[in-house]
């Protein structure tokens, strides 16, 4: 196994920054098939609800996928809808149906709720390619509401309205008909594809407890990424759809399973595009109207156990024809050359004269091979700040660049900030950091544990509380608090809690006052404003922009927005023990704790442990501190060499931007190229 193996440890323990208790996957619905339907034409319909418009022969999709609850007969909830195609209106028809023995829809609510019956429509009107956003529709028959989407990484989804959408309904019986009305300022035609689906919301009572929800794709989080909904593809008749038989294989040895989607890409309509599902063997089938495709790898990326490998770009073109099974040329997948820019001396120890430069292009080239949109990167020399740049875009659906104001989220790298306001009260005796944090404020979730009683603040800062990284249902204890390393989230919000209570300030005015103000830190935010939400960077996944999502409240694991040159303030302040006073910063700094981050290594020379709030680190060149972060589609680390006075803060905002901000800089920079195994 590579290097990355060793390493793999850290991101367990870094940075499991998170936001909020989760971490958004790229892809959830992996394994499962994507969704497509094919629209034929059809007369125009009038907009009433009724049902008696539509011809019997039309293919029923069934929108039957369990996201939440159970259903026990089809009586209870069953789902599915129509759809076809005006070219005269320039609209797309949707009649969707719903079977329930209880409806309910509460008029004195004046708004949609979890607590009734309603249906969310998710639509994608443009179906790029690169990822066009998703707006949500939410209706029922009393009610019409639009999600917000004014942080939706495509400017064009920004504002949805009603004005081309027409929706009406009415109760026969146990169903609900809903017809949908999509009209569109350019023509409706034979290939033509939008991006749809469609979440059934049931409540068989009014209490949220009985909600049942259902879809028609097997994701959750729809409108957050791209990607996560079905296709509705145009075709004049079912005479002009073909099929296509493939298989996508290894041309060397191969290293594991086939990736598990290709995409399908038409050669002459940009928004004619599939992903189908390859199954185990390495064969797909995809049904297309006809015409000339190239089928691709869905990323450029495969992913092995906890190793990325880059894909050789490969590609094959098929021609799809009207009633025919074609077989496609088998798709052959290769594993690039992986980058090869680490020598034995860390630059910055060497010190050419033109290391800048150099550090430009080594970031430059991770960037183009692991696809890293966005970068933010300060150096600190010599006890100082000595180059500062950033790099990329914010957003690789608009293009916009990173620019010296633009703010990434910092994830768990929140955590030595929180940590240090934390001692600096500690200082002043607001808290006592061995006295049990229930006798401040209990923890009601947790209080039917007694150990829970023996957790103080030392024990959250330096990850021995035992909590979990975030919980998965009910909170638990997993181990006697103080007795062994555990890195917990949860320990920190819980931790929050009580410094708000015994301060009775809220978390950012102590942080402001605690930290920010008297290091006179620029530039660090933990909750959304006006400001923010201008300059923050979109995260990625696989090097596709995200919904950006400002925290509303301070989580004190993983809200901090921030910038390198700013964050590396903050750094230097510690490396010169400002703020604090020496007793303090040797207990910040004492061993509380020991990781498993180097244990594959056995050796002597390669240690980490948690002092207060930050990750220490015992190297052969000398003692680091320092923490990272992963947010998912943010990953970022700073690191700053005691004795060398020298370190790093980077930001970056993709998923794949931890193969530089935690593998390859602290080696191109500091320790040369290392060997991580035994």
């Amino acid at each position: 196994m590579n290097m990355s193996k060793g390493i793999t440890v850290l991101f367990l323990l870094l940075l499991c920054g998170c936001k909020n208790n989760e971490e958004i996957s790229h892809d959830s619905s992996a394994n499962q098939n994507v969704e497509i339907a094919f629209a034929y034409p059809m007369n125009e319909v009038e907009i009433d609800g009724n049902p008696e418009d539509w011809s019997d022969d039309m293919i029923k999709h069934p929108i039957g996928v369990v996201l939440e609850n159970e259903i026990e007969t089809e009586e209870d909830l069953a789902a599915q809808f129509k759809v076809g195609f005006s070219k005269e209106s320039k609209s797309i028809y949707l009649l969707l149906s719903v079977k329930d023995e209880s409806h309910q829809v509460d008029s004195e609510k004046g708004a949609l709720s979890d607590a009734q019956d309603q249906c969310l429509m998710y639509l994608d009107k443009y179906h790029d390619a690169k990822g066009s956003g998703v707006n949500v529709y939410c209706f029922n028959a009393l009610y019409q509401e639009i999600d917000d989407a004014t942080t939706n990484w495509d400017p064009s989804a920004r504002n949805p309205n009603w004005d081309n959408i027409s929706v009406a309904s009415q109760r026969i019986e146990n169903q609900t008909y809903y017809e949908i009305k999509l009209t569109f300022e350019e023509n409706v035609q034979e290939g033509k594809v939008i991006g749809l689906d469609f979440m059934i919301y049931d409540s068989d009572t009014q209490g949220e407890e009985e909600l049942t929800r259902v879809a028609w794709q097997k994701t959750e989080g729809k409108e957050k990424v791209p990607f996560k909904i079905g296709s509705i593809v145009l075709v004049d008749d079912k005479e002009q759809l073909g099929i296509v038989e493939g298989q996508v294989k290894w041309s060397q040895d191969s290293i594991g399973p086939p990736p598990k989607k290709v995409r399908i890409a038409s050669t002459k309509t940009p928004s004619l595009w599939v992903r189908e599902v390859v199954d185990s063997t390495g064969n797909y089938t995809a049904k297309l109207p006809k015409g000339s495709y190239k089928v691709t790898p869905e990323w450029n990326f495969y992913i092995l156990d906890e190793d990325r490998f880059k894909l050789n770009p490969s590609g094959i073109t098929v021609d799809v024809k009207p009633d025919t099974k074609v077989n496609a040329a088998p798709l052959e997948l290769s594993i690039a050359e992986p980058l090869n820019l680490i020598k034995s001396e860390g630059l910055l120890l060497e010190n050419p004269h033109n290391k800048y430069e150099l550090v430009d292009a080594f970031v430059a080239s991770y960037m183009d091979y692991y696809e890293i949109p966005g970068v933010s990167l300060g150096l600190i020399e010599n006890g100082k700040l000595t180059y500062h740049k950033t790099y990329g875009v914010k957003n690789v659906f608009t293009q916009a660049s990173v620019e010296k104001e633009t703010l990434f989220e910092a994830a768990s790298i929140t955590k030595p900030v929180f940590g240090f306001a934390v001692c600096r009260l500690a200082e002043r005796g607001i808290i006592d950091l061995d006295q049990p944090l229930y006798t401040y404020l209990p923890f009601e979730e947790i209080a039917y544990d007694e150990r829970y009683k023996k957790i103080t603040a030392r024990h959250v800062l330096s990850h021995q509380t035992g909590f979990p990284n975030w919980r998965d249902g009910e909170m638990k204890i997993e181990f006697e608090p103080g007795t062994q390393f555990g890195y917990s989230g949860e320990g920190f919000e819980y931790l929050k809690r009580v410094i708000a209570e015994i301060t009775g300030k809220d978390v950012v005015q102590v942080l402001e006052e605690e930290v920010l103000n008297p290091l006179n830190l620029q530039n660090f935010y933990f909750e959304k404003n006006d400001y923010l939400f201008k300059v923050v960077a979109n995260g990625h996944f696989n090097n596709h922009a995200n919904m950006t999502n400002l925290p509303n409240k301070a989580g004190m694991a993983w809200s901090l927005h921030t910038e390198a040159k700013s964050f590396c303030d903050f750094a230097i302040a510690v490396l010169e023990r400002r703020g604090l006073s020496r007793k303090t910063y040797a207990d910040m700094f004492h061993h509380h704790t020991v990781t498993d981050k180097y244990e594959e290594m056995n050796s002597e020379d390669w240690k980490s442990y948690f002092g207060l709030g930050l990750q220490i680190e015992k190297t052969p060149f000398g003692n680091t501190f320092g923490h990272g972060g992963n947010n998912g589609d943010f990953k970022c680390e700073f690191k700053i060499y005691e004795e060398l006075q020298k370190g790093f803060v980077i930001f970056t905002n993709s998923n794949t931007g931890g193969e530089l901000a935690y593998k390859a800089l602290d080696q191109f920079l500091i320790t040369g190229k290392v060997n991580f195994k035994p």
